[in-house]
């Protein structure tokens, strides 16, 4: 959507991977029943005892099941609208006979600018309903923005590898090319900035308020068997990335910014697993080879998923209007 509304030659070499990783969503929403079927083993506040809490008897009102599967409903018919739309969109503009611009192209602007409203708020809710409430009594302002931006970044790097390995095959030749590679490059730089800013921020909010009811949460990660883990995301997903990117050689070169994407994508892991982890490791131990195991478990089959419905559609939007002015800008 951030496409349809800006232009460019980058997200012409995108758009298809993008396109792709949302028709995986009936996959997710199948992933999804194992949380849904077992709330009070993962939520502290869908658990009876939690009638006794003072301050999630206070949360009782957004914090409850009902709502809560309400709200992933809403969530994935969200996503799945917008998915389907512009998937729908992009297939019929396949299909016509020539580059014109007419009203079929326009209604991708007039659906993103709405629609990327939405999903960032979605998204917002998200983050708070899903992840942020493993530990109920601990809560942050800017927790949903912070995801988002973890996101965007993960998008990015994806994408690059994604981009890498189709580089040599035709027609992702003849799009992928030095400039294109380079734009997505420092947008997976302003998205590293971006997610530090607001990691920082948070920290910054949080340690300064020094609440009994927000603090634990840095206390119980940046001490003890945690504190090892904390200086890796520092160093290994804002550190080594940020000063690798700012060559320009290296973000126009695909497989060389490729290793640092993976860097990225592996570091993400990492950092959801720290956010989530200290809430049932209760004996000090930190990352657990089940952890790697899940993401295997979760990854492998949608990469399936991923590779064959991006198989199905042509890798480039040739028939997209904007297309040709726009790789003439990188040529």
């Amino acid at each position: 959507m951030v496409h349809h509304l800006s232009g460019g030659a980058w997200g012409m070499a995108g758009r298809r991977i993008w396109e792709a990783g949302t028709r995986t969503l009936p996959l997710m929403a199948l992933l999804f029943l194992p949380i849904a079927f077992n709330l009070d083993t993962l939520y502290a506040w869908a658990r009876p005892e939690a009638a006794d809490d003072h301050i999630l008897h206070l949360k009782a009102a957004y914090l409850n099941a009902p709502f809560f599967y309400l709200r992933a409903v809403l969530f994935f018919a969200i996503w799945g609208g917008l998915a389907y739309l512009l998937n729908k969109w992009s297939r019929e503009q396949d299909e016509q006979p020539a580059q014109l611009i007419g009203p079929q192209d326009r209604r991708f602007r007039l659906l993103s600018a709405p629609g990327l409203v939405i999903f960032v708020l979605s998204i917002t809710l998200m983050s708070v309903d899903w992840v942020m409430s493993v530990d109920p009594h601990w809560y942050s302002t800017i927790f949903g923005v912070l995801m988002i931006g973890g996101q965007g970044l993960a998008t990015m790097a994806f994408t690059l590898v994604v981009l890498a390995a189709l580089v040599k095959h035709e027609p992702m030749s003849r799009v992928a090319l030095p400039g294109v590679v380079h734009d997505l490059s420092k947008l997976m730089l302003a998205f590293t900035m971006l997610w530090a800013y607001f990691a920082v921020s948070q920290l910054l909010i949080v340690w300064s308020a020094n609440l009994p009811e927000e603090i634990p949460f840095y206390l119980e990660r940046l001490q003890g068997p945690w504190q090892s883990i904390s200086i890796a995301i520092l160093l290994l997903e804002f550190t080594a990335p940020f000063l690798l990117l700012l060559w320009r050689d290296l973000k126009r070169k695909p497989h060389v910014v490729r290793r640092v994407a993976i860097l990225v994508l592996v570091m993400r892991v990492v950092d959801i697993t720290w956010t989530i982890g200290p809430v049932f490791r209760h004996h000090g131990s930190t990352l657990h080879w089940l952890d790697f195991a899940v993401v295997l478990a979760i990854g492998l089959p949608w990469l399936a998923v991923f590779w064959r419905s991006l198989a199905g559609r042509p890798l480039v939007p040739a028939r997209d209007p904007y297309f040709k002015e726009a790789m003439a800008h990188v040529r």
